[in-house]
C-alpha cells in the first residue's frame, strides 16, 4: 500500500494545545487540540473523536497525516480520557456518551476561536467542509453527529443529535448493534451501546479489522461491520485484513495497547481515509476512485473496499 502515493505533497504541519473552550455544565472546560497545515487556504477540517480513555494527544499516525495532506483536524478530550480522571462514581458517568457528543456539538459552534488560536490559520478554513471521525467509542460518538441514534439507558427514549454541518464521516473500528449482540459484561456496564443505524443516513466510511473480536459483542469481528451493513444511503466499508482494535496501530506511535503491530496496515488506514474524506467532502475524487479500484476485488492482501451508492 505504500505504492499508493496521494495526489497532494505533504507539507509541515502546527499543532497548537490545550485551547480551552468554556463549557457550562460540563464541570470543566473543554481542551482541544489544532493540527493544520502551515500553507493553503479553503482546508477541510476534519473533528475527530477520540476511543475511550485516550485524549487529544492521540492518534498521531491519522491527525499528521491527514493535516499533512491538506486537512485542518480538531481534536476534544472527552470526560472519560484518563487525563481527566474522572472518579468511577461521578454522576457525570451515566452521561458520558450524550456529553461527548456535545463536545463535538461545541467545537463546531467554536470554530472560528479555534481558528484564531492556531498562529497563521485564520481566514484559511472551510467551515462548508466539515467531516467527523472517531475510533471505537469515538466512532460511536461521531456517527451521533451523522444520524446515528442512541437508546438513553436513564430516560429510554432516541433522540436525533444529527447536526447539519457535517456532511460525512469515517467510523474506525466502531461497536456494532446492541441487545442480544452484548456480552453480559458490556450489558451491564455500557447500557448506552444500544445503537440506531438506520437513521445514520449522511455519507460514511467504517472500517473494521477482520481480526477484531471485541470482548464487548458474542459475535465476532462482523459485529464491527453493523455500521456498515445496518445504515442506509452512500457508504462504503474498507476492511483490513489481519487487523485488530488498533487497525495496525492508529492510536498512536509508541502505543502499548496496539495489539496488531504493522506500518502498512496504518499506512492504508492513513491513505484510505484522506482520499475518502476528499472524495466524501467534494475536494476531489481521483484518489478515493484509484484506491477502490485497487482494493474492490479482496486480491489485495491488506484489504478490500465495498461501496454502496446512495438510493
Amino acid at each position: 500500500m505504500s505504492a499508493f502515493v496521494p495526489s497532494v505533497p505533504a507539507a509541515p504541519v502546527v499543532s497548537v494545545q490545550p485551547v480551552l473552550l468554556a463549557a457550562p455544565g460540563r464541570g470543566l472546560d473543554l481542551s482541544v487540540r489544532v493540527t493544520a497545515p502551515v500553507t493553503g487556504s479553503g482546508l477541510p477540517v476534519v473533528v475527530f473523536s477520540h476511543g475511550f480513555g485516550s485524549s487529544l494527544q492521540g492518534y498521531g499516525p491519522l491527525v499528521d497525516f491527514w493535516a499533512a495532506h491538506g486537512f485542518a483536524v480538531v481534536q476534544p478530550t472527552h470526560l472519560d480520557s484518563r487525563t481527566v480522571g474522572l472518579a468511577a462514581d461521578d454522576p457525570r458517568r451515566p452521561q458520558l456518551w450524550r456529553t461527548r457528543v456535545r463536545d463535538l456539538t461545541l467545537v463546531l459552534d467554536r470554530l472560528d476561536v479555534l481558528e484564531a488560536a492556531v498562529p497563521g490559520l485564520a481566514g484559511r478554513l472551510d467551515p462548508g467542509r466539515v467531516a467527523v471521525a472517531g475510533h471505537s467509542f469515538g466512532g460511536q460518538t461521531a456517527g451521533n453527529l451523522l444520524g446515528l441514534r442512541v437508546l438513553d439507558p436513564v430516560t429510554g427514549a432516541e433522540e436525533d443529535l444529527s447536526d447539519p454541518r457535517v456532511t460525512a464521516g469515517v467510523l474506525l473500528a466502531t461497536a456494532g448493534a446492541g441487545g442480544a449482540d452484548l456480552t453480559p459484561y458490556a450489558a451491564e456496564h455500557f447500557p448506552f451501546m444500544n445503537p440506531n443505524f438506520s437513521t445514520m443516513t449522511s455519507p460514511a466510511l467504517v472500517v473494521a479489522g477482520d481480526r477484531d473480536d471485541s470482548p464487548l459483542s458474542v459475535r465476532g469481528p462482523d459485529w464491527l461491520t453493523d455500521p456498515y451493513v445496518l445504515s442506509p444511503g452512500e457508504k462504503s466499508l474498507l476492511t483490513l485484513f489481519g487487523g485488530e482494535h488498533s487497525l495496525g496501530g492508529i492510536a498512536g506511535y509508541e502505543v502499548r495497547e496496539t495489539t496488531d503491530e504493522h506500518p502498512d496496515r496504518v499506512a492504508l488506514v492513513q491513505r484510505a481515509t484522506w482520499a475518502y474524506l476528499r472524495h466524501a467532502l467534494g475536494v476531489e475524487d481521483a484518489d478515493w476512485a484509484a484506491l477502490r479500484r485497487r482494493l474492490t476485488d479482496g486480491s489485495d492482501p491488506m484489504g478490500r473496499v465495498e461501496s454502496r451508492p446512495a438510493p
